[in-house]
């Protein structure tokens, strides 16, 4: 509070100290304390802490959900806080300095690992898809048989694929009249190509790494901007619930090299 820089609490020179009236309103102020012990339940930990971020400057879903992960699994958030800074990552996904800040690319990274492993229809009859992510999350941290190596295997191959395939232009929506990619990152996009070719990674990389091969996967994704099942759903309008059960399997089948 900066005009109270430089004051005290109380001196003899009245201009430089607190009022009487100021002095009694702190006096009398309730300062409300809840104390929570390392050895607290998680469960308790963070439901506090999501009372608290009720007040002030309200956190992104991901940045709720890594305050739960670093209480769960703290080896398991470096991970992943790893795969999200990716370069190939990073290159393809192209986000704003804002998203990054709210940790975006976080969530996009573990919204690929859950969506892989799901049967897509999983998704059709939820209320709160963000509430489902930061369950899915939870089964994740606490699986001691969770395969970190080889999912990470496939993460970093399917974007360092798409980064040398499209780079930047990866997820932004193909104009078939002007014969490019332009816009912004869009979700639909992202779920369709980004699991799709995880999907098919092995049978990518089993092929010769030329230009041929990164011809075929750029047809592809042209291509997925013709299908009328994806254009039907790629919308912002249509709800994730709807959307992710068609083009997830879309993508696993049109990006077979």
């Amino acid at each position: 509070m900066p005009s109270l820089e430089g004051k005290f609490w109380e001196t003899e020179n009245p201009d430089d100290s607190f009022s009487v009236t100021q002095r009694l309103i702190f006096k009398r102020e309730k300062i409300d304390v809840k104390i929570v012990k390392k050895e607290s339940d998680d469960t308790i930990k963070f439901e506090l802490f999501q009372r608290l971020n009720t007040l002030g400057s309200k956190l992104s879903d991901q940045e709720v959900r890594n305050c739960l992960l670093v209480m769960l699994n703290r080896e398991f958030y470096t991970w992943l806080k790893a795969l999200s800074e990716d370069e190939h990552f990073l290159n393809t996904i192209s986000l704003a300095d804002r998203l990054i800040d709210e940790k975006y690319n976080m969530e996009l990274a573990l919204r690929f690992l859950i969506i892989s492993s799901i049967d897509p229809n999983e998704v059709r009859s939820l209320n709160d898809f963000s509430e489902f992510v930061t369950e899915k999350m939870i089964l994740i941290a606490e699986d001691e048989h969770y395969d970190k190596v080889e999912n990470e295997r496939i993460f970093r191959e399917t974007f360092k694929l798409l980064d040398e395939t499209l780079s930047e232009q990866a997820f932004k929506k193909y104009v078939v009249d002007k014969d490019k990619f332009e816009g912004k990152f869009l979700l639909a996009s992202y779920e369709a190509l980004a699991i799709g070719i995880g999907k098919n990674i092995d049978a990518w990389l089993a092929q010769p790494h030329d230009e041929a091969q990164q011809t075929n996967l750029r047809d592809k994704i042209k291509g997925i901007w013709q299908n009328p099942q994806f254009l039907a759903r790629y919308g912002s309008g249509v709800n994730v619930t709807s959307r992710v059960p068609v083009i997830v399997p879309l993508g696993a089948q049109v990006f077979v090299p």
